[in-house]
């Protein structure tokens, strides 16, 4: 079971751990790559555990508040179940802040990997860099093994047809509605957890009852604008459906935006609950009708072709 620490003040030094860090956003298949290089370095030694250190919360939303286009692919619950999935041992995750920000490369190294951790081998990405200004590197760290007493290994970019994976080519996809490849780069389905609120319930009365669904953290990625056809988690069990994201522009002008899901064969009544929400396919875009029989007669065809998507998935 993978130990989950907030912060080092109750950390003890391990006798011998395997450490790899960054954000992990996505915890995509580039991430995968060296989450699966540290289990089988720590797997050659029966003292080693294996430990992956993040930041929460991001450091550009710390860094540049006044930016408000970064959107994440993981709440830090959602990485917390994802790592758990690749046997880590242990998940540090470090409050970043203005104060953090400022520690050095060398601070880091000799306050948390040696001093708090007892490092002997540490895997980081091919592009990995960190401390103050981003100073720390992987050149920087081999020169310095002597030194610090810990051995550095790098690993290579992973590429998907012959594109290098990034969390950043994973959001483009997202906000494209390109959910195959997004989940291609991912090695998972993209996710969304949300609490059940109160909406207007026109689905109710054409049908078609929905869901409203509010983010949990409010800095997740909500994928572009239409129709998908979705898995739904409920209280560990998994449903059919389609969800909706988009303003409802049949219904006027100059409405909010809203994520709402259309659940097939359930009947609960679920207010101030959480429902995760997994992207299976992009059937449509955002389309205004002229009215709410032709509204409901497109409903109809998406939910076969939201069926049709999730039989074959």
């Amino acid at each position: 079971m993978m130990k989950v620490h907030y912060g080092t003040k109750l950390l003890q030094p391990l006798r011998h751990a395997v450490v790899t860090s960054g954000t992990f956003d996505g915890v995509h298949v580039g991430h995968q790559k060296i989450l699966h290089r540290l289990k089988q370095i720590t797997q050659q030694n029966v003292e080693a555990e294996s430990v992956v250190i993040t930041f929460w919360p991001h450091p550009r939303l710390v860094l540049f508040p006044e930016q408000t286009d970064l959107k994440l692919l993981n709440s830090i619950e959602e990485k917390i179940e994802l790592l758990q999935s690749y046997g880590i041992d242990h998940f540090l995750i470090l409050p970043f802040n203005e104060e953090f920000a400022k520690w050095t490369s060398n601070k880091f190294i000799q306050e948390i990997l040696i001093e708090k951790l007892n490092t002997k081998r540490l895997v980081i990405g091919y592009d990995h860099r960190f401390g103050r200004n981003r100073e720390g590197s992987f050149d920087y760290l081999k020169a310095n093994e002597n030194l610090y007493g810990f051995k550095v290994e790098e690993i290579p970019r992973h590429d998907v047809d012959d594109i290098g994976v990034s969390s950043t080519k994973i959001r483009n996809a997202l906000f494209t509605g390109n959910i195959t490849t997004a989940n291609k780069y991912l090695g998972s389905i993209y996710r969304l957890t949300g609490r059940v609120t109160a909406g207007e319930q026109l689905g109710r009365e054409i049908g078609y009852p929905t869901a409203n669904l509010i983010p949990i953290e409010p800095a997740k990625l909500i994928p572009a604008d239409g129709i998908y056809a979705v898995q739904i988690r409920h209280r560990q069990k998994i449903y059919k459906g389609m969800l909706y994201i988009g303003k409802r522009t049949t219904l006027g002008t100059n409405l909010e935006g809203t994520i709402e899901v259309n659940i097939f064969d359930f009947q609960q009544t679920i207010y101030g609950e959480e429902l995760t929400i997994y992207f299976i396919k992009y059937l449509r875009g955002e389309r205004t009708f002229t009215d709410i029989q032709e509204l409901k007669t497109q409903l109809a065809t998406d939910k076969v072709a939201a069926l049709e998507a999730l039989q074959k998935n």
